[in-house]
């Protein structure tokens, strides 16, 4: 058995399968009471309560353009580390500047290691995006790296996520925090493989997996149609892949590419649009802002000529 004591406020024994709580003092709970609610998904609430979520992929290193999103009242947005150079402390800023601002912080890893997934949940990660999956053994450890105790055995350390002891979810000691954290932050597989499409009804099922994002553009590529969106065998695939999540009770999302993707994409019934990426979206508004403003400037220029 091994002691555990959390500054001065409380101690908690734990055995290898059981967290038992003592009491925490009442100034610590005034304290705990004073903030908000940090592990709170609005991703997990609207799908509980039956709604859609919509987000987007932030690839600008900026907390200010974090919060910026969060104002434009996006759901969440996925800070992405597989296709950008961003780096922990970049990450920390980043989730900081969405909760902040009231949008949930999703992170895209950019590897599978059990380092990888700590980071970004110790930071305040308030859902994993997994890419390159393969196998259902692969998942198995996901699940093992990013859930604590029983689903899994996330190591512990008081961490920014838990607001270093004095989040709310301490209110009920060290076995309510993991419980909450098993329960809001988000473990989620993403399928772009033919390995994981193989696999996909027996991925979905695992405990502890809780939704599936489909990578269009890898997943066809992998399928050797690359961005052949229409292609019948792309098109079962998507069906497969949405047809497991529903069986199985978890969230589905899917990327979207262009804005009119999403009412089709929502119309199949998928759960979470994960819509274009910060960086593209600046690009095509200020490209048609500068079009705009030529086709005004060639048209008085003429108008002098005249």
């Amino acid at each position: 058995m091994q002691v555990l004591s959390l500054l001065d406020r409380s101690v908690f024994i734990q055995t290898p399968c059981q967290c038992v709580r003592y009491p925490v003092r009442e100034e610590t709970k005034d304290l705990i009471r004073q903030g908000e609610d940090r592990l709170k998904n609005r991703i997990r609430e609207k799908w509980l309560s039956g709604g859609r979520s919509l987000g987007t992929i932030s690839h600008m290193l900026s907390p200010v353009a974090v919060e910026a999103l969060g104002a434009s009242g996006l759901d969440f947005v996925m800070l992405d580390m597989e296709h950008s150079p961003m780096h922990s402390q970049e990450l920390a800023a980043c989730v900081t500047a969405a909760d902040a601002a009231g949008i949930t912080p999703l992170v895209r890893v950019g590897d599978v290691s059990r380092c990888s997934l700590l980071r970004a949940l110790d930071v305040g990660a308030m859902g994993l995006i997994v890419p390159g999956v393969e196998s259902v053994g692969q998942v198995r450890e996901l699940v093992e790296h990013a859930k604590f105790q029983p689903l899994g055995k996330r190591g512990y350390c008081m961490t920014r996520d838990g607001k270093w002891g004095y989040g709310e979810a301490y209110l009920e000691g060290l076995a309510g925090y993991m419980r909450r954290c098993n329960e809001e932050t988000l473990l989620i597989p993403q399928c772009e493989t033919v390995g994981c499409l193989e696999h996909i009804e027996e991925i979905a099922a695992l405990e502890g997996v809780d939704g599936i994002l489909i990578g269009p553009y890898d997943l066809s590529l992998a399928m050797g149609i690359g961005g052949q969106f229409e292609h019948p065998d792309f098109t079962a695939a998507v069906s497969r892949i949405l047809n497991a999540c529903k069986q199985n009770g978890i969230l589905s999302m899917i990327f979207a590419g262009t804005e009119e993707d999403i009412p089709s994409r929502l119309d199949q019934g998928f759960d979470s649009i994960l819509y274009g990426l910060d960086v593209l979206c600046l690009i095509r508004h200020y490209a048609a802002v500068t079009a705009k403003f030529k086709r005004s400037h060639r048209k008085e220029t003429d108008n002098e000529i005249l």
